[in-house]
């Protein structure tokens, strides 16, 4: 019988840092706000983290990620200039 291994989820809320969020301070034009979705509930994020992307220039809204979809969409319709990182549910 063939049997194959699931490898486990890779990557959860606790492994975004302000090193994981390099990418989103290199960004041209710079991006005003990061929507951060960490899954299916709300998750904390590092005070320290969140202070250092705001002292970037960067505002962070951290939500479960089916309301971060929506909320990048309504910020994108708005014109701002936004990205997301996703945490599938």
């Amino acid at each position: 019988p063939s049997t194959f291994a699931v490898s486990p989820q890779v990557g959860s809320h606790r492994d975004i840092s302000h090193e994981s969020l390099s990418l989103f301070r290199l960004l041209e034009p710079q991006i005003e706000i990061l929507v951060l979705g960490t899954g299916d509930r709300v998750e904390r994020l590092h005070p320290a983290t969140l202070k250092q992307m705001r002292e970037c220039g960067i505002a962070v809204e951290v939500q479960d990620t089916a309301n971060a979809c929506a909320t990048f969409n309504f910020l994108m319709n708005e014109g701002r200039v936004v990205a997301a990182g996703l945490i599938p549910p």
